[in-house]
């Protein structure tokens, strides 16, 4: 199982920033488009685009004077894989509990 760092789950703790996260899988945004969907100061959204890119969910990149955010694919391959390694063992365990009911049935 790859491990999850503490970062991304820091990053995915926080209602918010998940809303940021389904902003940001439509289009690339800058803070301003981006805290123009929530009600709370600028330097708040920006604290949360921080907290996103060091858990390597979001990239950022200048765009002239505006830092634009835009979605980083590859910062969920972690989560995807503690995920698969969770599921595994459910699929381990059902297969099991299926064997076992397919034994009572004899």
């Amino acid at each position: 199982m790859t491990d999850l760092s503490q970062p991304t789950f820091r990053a995915l703790a926080d209602p918010t920033r998940r809303d940021i996260l389904k902003l940001l899988r439509h289009d690339d945004l800058t803070i301003a488009e981006v805290a123009g969907h929530f009600d709370m100061t600028r330097a708040a959204v920006k604290k949360h685009l921080t907290v996103l890119s060091d858990g390597g969910l979001i990239t950022v990149s200048a765009r002239g004077r505006e830092k634009v955010n835009r979605i980083n694919p590859q910062g969920f391959a972690p989560v995807l894989s503690w995920i698969e390694y969770f599921d595994s063992f459910w699929d381990a365990h059902l297969d099991a509990l299926k064997t076992a009911i397919e034994k009572e049935k004899l």
